[in-house]
């Protein structure tokens, strides 16, 4: 079972339906203790990351969130649950993130005349060719987004796709049992519902 993780901040109920349209065994977890009847966790996300963090704590996800990754099981996290993995954001500053990966998240440009937040459909250029949840889905194809931030990765290794917005921004993560998108896969119709169920079937395996 695919675990939705309920925090208070998410859109947990587009994820859900995308998951019942494929038919895919997916449940909404609310307490910490659901986790142990999954082989998978979803982090989705929306809002700002200060508010984010503030939830994840007064709901107690962020050691279990931290114990899952480490013992290696899967999980994908979404926008803001993308986010959240990294150590700060320019949006809360203060605000410790969950700190699995080392870098910070940065807001666009605005001088740059971009519209922010970005919202609509971008492409996303595949860095990792041979991530499990490309399979299928062709480069360059595009994707839904709506954020004002993007991640900023210390490590490039982390950079799984990227997306040009002004910048060329990292869209996408892959690091051993964690994948995560800034863009709602939930959201991006065909190419998006293959993500997840590409998803579905790498947790089968790890």
């Amino acid at each position: 079972m695919i675990g939705i993780i309920d925090y208070g901040m998410g859109n947990l109920g587009s994820v859900s339906n995308a998951c019942r349209f494929l038919g895919l065994d997916a449940k909404i977890i609310t307490r910490k203790q659901e986790m142990a009847d999954c082989r998978a966790v979803v982090l989705p996300g929306v809002g700002a990351f200060g508010d984010c963090m503030k939830h994840l704590v007064e709901h107690d996800f962020v050691s279990p969130i931290e114990d899952w990754i480490q013992a290696g099981k899967p999980l994908m996290g979404i926008c803001l649950g993308l986010q959240t993995l990294f150590e700060s954001s320019e949006e809360s500053p203060g605000v410790a993130g969950l700190g699995i990966f080392p870098g910070t998240v940065k807001r666009f440009d605005r001088s740059q005349e971009l519209k922010v937040p970005q919202i609509g459909w971008n492409r996303m250029k595949e860095v990792q060719s041979d991530c499990p949840m490309f399979n299928g889905i062709e480069d360059d194809s595009f994707f839904y987004l709506v954020h004002s931030y993007y991640v900023c990765p210390e490590n490039d290794a982390l950079v799984a796709g990227k997306t040009e917005y002004g910048i060329d921004y990292c869209s996408c993560v892959w690091r051993n049992n964690v994948f995560a998108t800034q863009f709602h896969p939930e959201k991006s119709q065909a190419v998006g519902l293959r993500m997840l169920k590409n998803f579905w079937a790498w947790a089968d395996v790890n």
